[in-house]
């Protein structure tokens, strides 16, 4: 028998039962789109990560007191806090008179929650980010109205600032703001420029906060504070050598031995995505796991039904054989009929999840991203637990005999 013939009785058989077949469908179309719909949502959450966290910069990488591993455990936390000094403004001084081309810049950056008011409006739990000039440069950072500070503002402690533009449209939504001053924890600076908007973190809004000079903020909050240092590579084929170089500086000027563990962190993009790794990897495995289990019970039901076929249709079965059909044919009808039947539940349930995973984006800050290769994977897997689910009624099918078959009521 052909195999479009084969589709072709398989197909009138699944309309001569519509709703027998809706019902043995629900199994596989539930399942499918249960597992792509945990799947949309950890591939989500992992292009999340790599787009608005682990994104420090092009060819950056940081370095703070602290490293990702630090906060692997209560116990490393502990040892690093006894261990890791505070990383200063004269560190960041340091690093770049030290540093040699593979090394394209070096800045700083500290933040502190802060209080902006612009006359009679008062916006409060604004990020106040203290940067150096070139962090605009470093963190791929666009100024969309106006302009940054220069290195001659930073170095002589201006008290200008660039917003961001959920602070321009809560205290401008009319005006432009530059030139205008506004009071940072009561002290008047100048707004130069206005950020251009950068969306939201899980709800939390990026764009409210306020730059001003690295400088500005020391001489206003004092010095002895602990900083994070930026630093972006010549080139990616010089990132990893830039890391390294990075390193020595600071376990050189730290003094440390060659067998002193590093008393600072370095972090990087891969440091973050490892971490990720760590946490939701088992989870991600159990979560795609057991929500598999769905399609295992639509298996079973296919099986079922197509059991239930074989019976119904013994005199069919008798039939064809008696009209020269082969059992190679009869298995090949039974098992194009349990495939059609999957495969069309597996399309409608990645219809359904994908509709599912855009409902959760709209109505929830949780990120979500369905590939291709979900799809594809999805509509073969559904596949092939119909063909596994088809190949025991079949077989049974293929293997009665046309005298006792005709002769079945």
């Amino acid at each position: 028998m052909m195999m479009l013939e084969a589709l072709r009785i398989s197909i009138a058989a699944i309309l001569a039962h519509k709703l027998r077949s809706f019902l043995t469908l629900l199994g596989v179309i539930f399942g499918v789109a249960t597992v792509i719909v945990v799947v949309s949502l950890i591939e989500g959450f992992n292009k999340y990560v790599d787009d608005k966290i682990a994104n420090i910069g092009t060819n950056a990488f940081s370095i703070q007191q602290y490293s990702i591993e630090d906060f692997a455990s209560l116990e490393a936390y502990d040892q690093a806090r006894r261990r890791n000094k505070e990383v200063r403004y004269e560190d960041l001084r340091v690093v770049r008179e030290r540093a040699s081309g593979v090394v394209d810049a070096v800045g700083g950056q500290e933040q502190e929650m802060s209080e902006v008011r612009f006359a009679d409006e008062v916006v409060y739990g604004v990020s106040l980010l203290a940067l150096t000039s070139n962090m605009i440069e470093i963190q791929n950072r666009t100024i969309e109205t106006g302009r940054s500070f220069t290195p001659s503002e930073e170095e002589t402690g201006r008290t200008v600032c660039f917003i961001g533009a959920d602070i321009a449209e809560r205290l401008f939504p009319t005006r432009s703001p530059i030139g205008e001053r506004i009071r940072i924890d009561g002290r008047p600076f100048e707004i130069i420029g206005v950020a251009e908007a950068t969306g939201s973190v899980f709800g939390q809004s990026r764009d409210k906060y306020v730059s001003i000079p690295l400088t500005t903020f020391m001489n206003i909050y004092g010095n002895r504070r602990s900083i994070q240092i930026f630093v972006s590579s010549s080139s990616p084929a010089t990132y990893d050598e830039a890391i390294d170089e990075v390193r020595v500086i600071m376990r050189t000027r730290r003094r440390l031995g060659p067998s002193e563990k590093d008393n600072f962190g370095i972090i990087t993009p891969t440091a973050v995505n490892n971490l990720r790794e760590k946490i939701f990897g088992t989870i991600q495995m159990v979560a795609v796991g057991v929500t598999s289990i769905a399609l295992v019970v639509g298996g079973i039901v296919i099986m079922n039904i197509m059991l239930v076929s074989v019976t119904e249709r013994t005199k069919e079965i008798g039939l064809r054989k008696s009209l020269g059909a082969r059992r190679r044919d009869i298995l090949s009808q039974f098992l194009a009929e349990s495939t059609t039947l999957s495969l069309v539940g597996g399309g409608v349930g990645v219809l359904m999840a994908q509709l599912l995973a855009k409902l959760v984006a709209t109505l929830t800050p949780i990120p979500t991203s369905l590939p291709l290769f979900a799809v594809a994977v999805a509509l073969i897997v559904s596949g092939s637990v119909g063909l596994l689910a088809g190949v025991y009624p079949a077989w049974r099918a293929s293997r009665l005999d046309p005298i006792v078959a005709l002769r079945s009521e």
